[in-house]
């Protein structure tokens, strides 16, 4: 994937549209991301026995789901503005290293 943990991204489709947050968890496999502050879900959970002295609370708790990764996009951290991300490959000694730049300003993000 190309959106990491803790790059900074806003929301270009959805309810959420427009807003912005850093990424906190990211889903490879189901091709997802959990960003601060967006998509905000409600779940009423029931108290249960823990396994130690004190139940787990129950009542409604509310969190952060995953939204699909289509539908962010990076900020440049340069620029502020939303990029595409690219990949270059750079020769360091005699191997070569992966890293990411933002099409728009051209400039490394890692």
């Amino acid at each position: 994937m190309r959106i990491k943990k803790g790059d900074q991204v806003e929301v270009i489709a959805g309810n959420d549209k427009g807003l912005r947050g850093t990424v906190q968890r990211v889903l490879p496999k189901e091709n997802r991301v959990v960003v601060s502050g967006v998509n905000i879900v409600k779940k009423h959970q029931r108290p249960r026995p823990t396994g130690g002295r004190t139940p787990a609370q129950g009542g409604i708790i509310e969190f952060e789901a995953s939204i699909d990764a289509s539908n962010v996009m990076l900020v440049c951290p340069h620029t502020g503005e939303l990029t595409r991300i690219g990949y270059r490959r750079l020769k360091e000694g005699d191997q070569f290293v992966r890293v990411r730049y933002s099409k728009k300003s051209g400039k490394e993000i890692d």
